[in-house]
């Protein structure tokens, strides 16, 4: 009996282990390669805000229309917080400046991050950038 408990506790933690060990996490401190398309809700609708690629740990665009954009490298902490080492497009122009970018790998959805804009006026905007 003891013998059949202990392979039934084995087997449960074995799958423990390998389940965890293939959900995406952020300890490579990057997020999988991959189109990111972004947006916001303002007033009642979703307004696109183009699209952010991401290879390896840089990154380019927001890009509209498909304009290739310069790439440039990122950094993503163990909390999933991430530095954009680069300018982000209207995220950093005209006064705008990123307050706190979040990524979201669950692996329930898709793969996304959260991106926090202060405006010049101190206000705040929130959009999402989801993997396509």
């Amino acid at each position: 009996m003891a013998s059949s408990t202990s392979r039934i506790l084995l087997g449960i933690l074995f799958l423990v282990v390998a389940t965890g060990g293939a959900r995406a996490d952020f300890s490579d401190g990057k997020m999988p390669d991959g189109s990111y398309h972004c947006e916001v809700y303002l007033l009642g609708l979703f307004l696109d805000l183009g699209e952010i690629t991401i290879k390896g740990n840089a990154y380019s665009g927001p890009a509209n229309f498909g304009m290739p954009q310069q790439a440039y490298n990122y950094q993503m902490d163990a909390n999933g917080v991430i530095s954009w080492l680069g300018p982000l497009g209207g995220y950093t122009t005209g006064g705008n400046a990123i307050s706190l970018t979040q990524a979201t790998l669950d692996g329930q959805s898709p793969p996304s991050f959260d991106i926090i804009m202060k405006q010049p006026d101190g206000a705040f905007t929130a959009s999402t950038c989801t993997k396509n």
